[in-house]
């Protein structure tokens, strides 16, 4: 993949449930979900946004993995060896890799200096990953990262990744929400936690209407633990678990 350093390219959810969590998922966000296809894959699927574009994976935990079901992202790098060298020098973790999967790429499973894991990668595809979109239903809308020092996390994501922040919003007692962009595009924020707050790193996946969205979480079995409500710029968000276990937040229209 040719996008710049730093861009979100991928979106992957660990299950318990891989069944489970297709039909509710396909439900909810509208995803159309099939085998991935390539041999020596294990049941990989993939999730397709209505536009056709291919957005993340879906997998079963692996048997021994540490991890509890929950969504990561991977994070597009020219170079993973460099990166995941990079990311140790400043502070950070490698806890898979890097290592080579024929016919997805090359990749590592890292971590921040604060604990957050998430993937760097170098896709095979010729072709730009469109996985993340501001507005397109299937896509990821919105990066948020809630960790323990949000100075320290901006620092390291924007030596690593280029990420800048350029805007922060006070929150009152909540703290600063800082706002990431990247080549020119705003992905998300950056806020430290509040007292007994866990951290996070969520994925605001796109919707048309979250009104539509919500009995279609608490009909699938799934929990809507914040929200719905309106958010700066008329958008409005819903956060929630899946009938998994796993976290997850929706933004889109009323």
């Amino acid at each position: 993949m040719a996008n710049p350093d730093g861009t979100p390219i991928w979106y992957e959810l660990m299950t318990s449930d891989v069944d489970g969590a297709q039909k509710f998922y396909a439900d909810v966000v509208g995803w159309r979900i099939a085998p991935f296809g390539i041999e020596g894959n294990g049941d990989y699927r993939i999730l397709t946004a209505p536009d056709g574009q291919g957005v993340g994976g879906l997998m079963t935990i692996l048997d021994g993995a540490p991890m509890k079901p929950g969504w990561f992202c991977y994070i597009g790098v020219q170079n993973v060896d460099d990166t995941a060298e990079k990311i140790k020098a400043l502070g950070g973790s490698v806890h898979m890799g890097p290592q080579d999967m024929p016919g997805v790429g090359r990749l590592a499973m890292v971590a921040d200096p604060q604990g957050m894991v998430f993937y760097i990668m170098r896709g095979d595809s010729p072709q730009d990953s469109r996985a993340f979109h501001v507005t397109a239903p299937g896509h990821c809308g919105w990066h948020e990262l809630v960790t323990s020092d949000h100075t320290a996390a901006l620092a390291f994501y924007g030596e690593v990744f280029g990420w800048e922040n350029n805007e922060t919003m006070p929150m009152d007692e909540m703290g600063e929400y800082c706002f990431v962009d990247h080549d020119g595009q705003r992905i998300g924020a950056v806020m430290t936690a509040g007292a007994g707050w866990a951290t996070r790193s969520t994925y605001y996946f796109n919707v048309p209407s979250i009104d539509a969205a919500v009995p279609k979480i608490t009909g699938g079995g799934g929990i809507v633990t914040m929200g719905p409500h309106e958010v700066p710029g008329g958008m409005h968000i819903v956060m929630g678990t899946d009938p998994q276990g796993a976290a997850f937040a929706l933004v889109g229209g009323k």
